[in-house]
């Protein structure tokens, strides 16, 4: 295992169980972002990096019945407080890592990433392959439900141009990767960047 993969595995094993408890008002911000991803019925999307599986209701009341929901995370813990809090009723977990991702090329309609931006390894290298499994015109969301002025006072900083999620740096990172930054809301009360995956 490579030292990104256990960084990350060190990051979140001691936090999955009391990860809800930490953020209980998150629902609605999730079920909002999921709504803006254009999905209709049908459609398959995953969440990557989807932790404890939060957006994963949201997505599935989206997508309904016939779609398809996939919840990919690299914490064994995290995908366990999952099942525990009865969120693999609404999509399939898999633990994968989303450098890597056991999936065909173009055979989702989108990909929704909360919080993920900041724990990938090679950033422009891992949105790539988020492109790769998306088809062209499918949609990536980058979330998160707080903004970046309030979730850099969370952890005791302060807001910087040299964040991947700044906006011009985003734009680049995407265009480099295959993805289209077509809307970018940072708020206090929400971060959501929407990409489209270039042919």
């Amino acid at each position: 295992m490579t030292d990104d993969r256990t960084h990350v595995l060190d990051f979140f094993t001691p936090r999955a169980a009391g990860w809800d408890s930490r953020f209980p008002d998150d629902g609605p911000a999730y079920a909002a972002a999921a709504g803006l991803l254009g999905l209709r019925p049908g459609d398959a999307v995953l969440d990557a990096g989807c932790g404890t599986g939060r957006a994963l209701p949201a997505l599935r009341a989206v997508v309904g019945p016939r779609g398809t929901v996939l919840g990919a995370d690299l914490t064994p813990a995290m995908l366990e407080a999952a099942v525990r809090a009865g969120r693999a009723e609404s999509g399939t977990l898999l633990r994968a890592d989303v450098a890597r991702l056991p999936l065909g090329d173009g055979v989702l309609d989108a990909v929704f990433g909360a919080g993920l931006i900041s724990h990938l390894a090679r950033p422009e290298a891992d949105t790539a392959e988020l492109a790769r499994v998306v088809r062209p015109g499918g949609v990536l969301a980058l979330f998160h439900p707080i903004g970046r002025a309030a979730l850099a006072a969370r952890h005791g900083r302060t807001v910087t141009d040299d964040d991947l999620r700044a906006e011009p740096r985003l734009r680049a990172l995407l265009a480099g990767s295959g993805w289209r930054l077509d809307s970018y809301t940072d708020e206090d009360d929400r971060f959501l960047a929407l990409a489209v995956r270039q042919p």
